[in-house]
């Protein structure tokens, strides 16, 4: 299979810079799979598609402040720390700028010696392992010098850093939004509940799986960068309830579909997963998704064409570039169903 299979014009106007206000006057493009017809809605509108017994499983996961902007020590010149996973209190896993320069010992300083890094050990696609140094609670720190992971196709600056959050984040260890769940509010989650439609949560922190381009030619060789997980039982019991009654089980993005399809297929409840689904995947859990406009060629869009035929999912994202749909992370819906 073709990587250049998944591939669409997007015009650059397109890719939102900024996200709507409120949170759910966001558009919502509606694809039933059955009749493969698409219908044009605003994302409040989601409560008319969901049913008494569904229902609705997010990811709590929280954006961390992950990226870095210091000098290196010695030289000056200037140096980028993305964090993407914490092995122990001090040592993450990251991604480094400029890596040609930034080689095992050298030493990063940021906000004038607040904090202090070195780079320990090189990993594969780029990664390293970096040791932090400071005299407070590194978080504390972080969360004071720290800037908010946005992807680099968005230019803005970013004005509140909660608009890069969902409103039911909870656990600290994103590098990326669960961009999906940035359409919900309160109020739209309680009249949600209101209408008989259970809610769950999930954690996957979203790391260098969900972003990371795609290289090769063909899908298969693909490997995709393992990212850390956690099913609370009682989600997984309400899932089973769910399916034995009837009702659907609605993923919250591509996040929520590889977590609880990772618990799908292994059982284990937490861990690490490297799922990669693309057409031909066969679902065990998810009946249902919302998630945002993706980028061409990307293993998102190669898991939104395997939940639907691909040229169903091309044809809508043709629709969605004719009517003006915003595009990404700070972009309008999609509500495959």
């Amino acid at each position: 299979m073709l990587v250049e299979d998944f591939d669409y014009h997007l015009p650059e106007h397109l890719i939102a810079q900024k996200a709507a206000e409120p949170r759910d006057s966001s558009r919502l493009l509606v694809l039933n799979r059955e009749t493969a017809t698409l219908e044009d809605r605003i994302f409040r509108d989601i409560v008319e598609y969901l049913n008494p017994g569904d229902l609705l499983v997010l990811n709590d996961t929280r954006v961390i402040p992950a990226r870095l902007l210091g000098e290196k020590k010695g030289t000056g010149g200037k140096a980028e720390v993305l964090l993407l996973r914490q092995k122990e209190s001090l040592l993450w896993e990251a991604l480094v700028r400029p890596g040609a320069r930034l080689k095992e010992g050298a030493q990063i300083v940021f906000g004038g010696g607040l904090l202090e890094a070195k780079i320990e050990k090189h990993l594969e696609e780029g990664l390293r392992i970096v040791r932090f140094k400071c005299d407070r609670p590194f978080m504390e720190v972080l969360d004071e010098l720290g800037k908010m992971p946005l992807p680099p196709y968005i230019q803005a600056e970013l004005e509140d850093r909660e608009r890069y959050q969902t409103v039911y984040s909870k656990n600290p260890g994103s590098a990326a939004a669960p961009t999906a769940g940035l359409h919900f509010t309160e109020e739209l989650l309680q009249k949600i509940a209101a209408k008989g439609v259970k809610k769950a949560f999930v954690t996957l922190h979203v790391g260098l799986g969900t972003f990371r381009p795609v290289s090769e030619e063909t899908v298969e060789e693909h490997k995709m960068h393992s990212e850390m997980y956690q099913v609370p039982e009682a989600t997984w019991e309400l899932i089973q309830k769910t399916k034995e009654a009837g009702g659907r089980v609605i993923a919250v993005g591509t996040t929520v579909v590889r977590t609880l399809e990772s618990v799908g297929r292994t059982g284990k409840l937490f861990g690490e997963t490297d799922i990669f689904i693309y057409p031909g995947f066969q679902f065990q859990v998810v009946d249902s998704m919302i998630t945002n406009f993706h980028l061409p060629k990307s293993t998102l869009l190669m898991l939104v064409s395997a939940f639907a035929d691909r040229g169903m999912i091309l044809k809508a994202y043709e629709h969605a570039v004719r009517e003006e749909y915003r595009f990404f992370s700070f972009g309008d819906a999609m509500l495959i169903i």
